[in-house]
């Protein structure tokens, strides 16, 4: 059994948007970001040219920048948001939001389908993936982890060699590091992490490097 990723970087805010599948081509997307219409078509042909049966919509957490895609997904899939309701609050003002990015969101209001808690596991084909609530970046932050296949889904949580801003409404820094220390910390060292902007990295670069934390005992 295999887990494929594809990463998609969409703009005008660089985000990272993965969509998962197994051998069964049940699949799941992540953080649709997608604002341009060439950017949601091109997330479309993907999943129907490769055949992937979409069965969850995931979120790390519902800033504007990462749902941009969303009501799209869940018109052309049948599928509805997933994510913590910690979050929601970011969904009910996505217009004036959007803007204070300088985005303009013309499309239909986004709803939570399903709440999301820490310890859920999301199921597609034979593949599991564990939700591990992580606030601090946002209230609602959540990382998607795979034990099997060895890597994380960690939105803005944590960065190759920074972590996510907690100057946003909800933002917390300190309960940011200490759930990083505590939660994503505590995997094995070669577990790779997908984050929500930039490079992958792994558990035990960050450790060792990220400026964040190289000087911690706490692990």
């Amino acid at each position: 059994m295999k887990m494929k990723i594809k990463k998609f970087e969409f703009n005008p805010l660089p985000v990272n948007c993965y969509i998962l599948w197994d051998e069964t081509n049940d699949a799941v997307v992540i953080d649709p970001g997608c604002y341009y219409n060439s950017e949601k078509q091109a997330l479309k042909d993907f999943i129907i040219n490769n055949n992937l049966h979409l069965k969850h919509l995931l979120n790390t957490h519902l800033h504007p920048d990462h749902v941009l895609g969303n009501a799209f997904v869940e018109r052309e899939f049948n599928v509805q948001t997933e994510a913590n309701k910690a979050d929601e609050f970011w969904l009910e003002s996505m217009p004036g939001q959007s803007r204070s990015l300088g985005l303009e969101y013309k499309d239909d209001p986004i709803h939570i389908g399903t709440y999301l808690q820490e310890g859920d596991v999301i199921k597609f084909g034979n593949t599991e993936l564990t939700c591990l609530l992580v606030p601090g970046h946002s209230p609602g932050g959540l990382v998607f982890y795979s034990k099997l296949h060895k890597c994380m889904f960690s939105g803005d949580v944590l960065f190759q060699g920074s972590v996510g801003r907690a100057d946003l409404t909800g933002g917390n820094f300190d309960e940011l590091i200490e759930n990083i220390q505590n939660k994503l910390f505590v995997v094995s060292n070669d577990t790779i992490v997908y984050p929500g902007h930039g490079a992958p990295t792994t558990i035990g670069i960050e450790k060792a490097e990220n400026p964040f934390f190289r000087n911690s005992t706490n692990y």
